[in-house]
């Protein structure tokens, strides 16, 4: 079955964020911001995308700044927040903290926003996760610092939150109301 020119050419336009970004990870993984390393990291996103097959990954096509920079700013706080929360426990010699497995049941069911938040969670200091149950959308984190079930509760809470601010940058309209929030002209936000 041949597919058009201009199918080939929407195709390619839905997959430029991921050349975009292997390009970028490229220049980062070797300290370079050159014109060479540009050309390196094309070369190498093109020879990854071709030879490694994988199917295309549909996005949105929906990209919301505004949300994307929320999600910027609060998983930059949230990262030094738990820094700092962390170095606190371990200088603390009274008390040793509380360590938890915990599950946290996703809304959407998408593999990209489930990887975001999965690698979001990971980031921030004092969670990890430990397994992903794709089928059933279920994200497994080792956690430190709990003592009660309100601390479960509010990790819990916390990771949802990396939902919802993920899927207000970037999700469809349906996982917007997955997550609970009315798309943009229909409703409540």
């Amino acid at each position: 079955m041949k597919r058009s020119a201009k199918e080939l050419l929407r195709a390619a336009w839905r997959q430029l964020p991921f050349f975009v970004w292997l390009i970028a990870l490229w220049m980062l993984l070797w300290g370079q911001f050159t014109v060479m390393a540009f050309l390196t990291g094309l070369i190498a996103a093109v020879a990854v995308t071709r030879v490694f097959r994988l199917p295309p990954v549909q996005l949105s096509g929906r990209l919301n700044p505004w949300y994307g920079l929320v999600f910027v700013v609060t998983f930059l706080f949230d990262v030094v927040r738990g820094s700092l929360l962390v170095a606190l426990q371990v200088l603390d010699p009274r008390r040793q903290p509380g360590a938890a497995i915990i599950a946290v049941q996703l809304r959407t069911d998408d593999d990209l926003i489930m990887t975001h938040v999965g690698v979001t969670a990971s980031l921030i200091p004092g969670s990890l996760i430990v397994e992903a149950d794709r089928d059933r959308r279920i994200l497994y984190l080792h956690v430190i610092g709990v003592r009660s079930d309100d601390d479960l509760d509010k990790q819990r809470d916390a990771v949802l939150g990396f939902e919802r601010r993920i899927v207000r940058a970037v999700g469809s309209r349906m996982q917007l109301e997955e997550v609970g929030v009315a798309p943009a002209g229909g409703g409540q936000r």
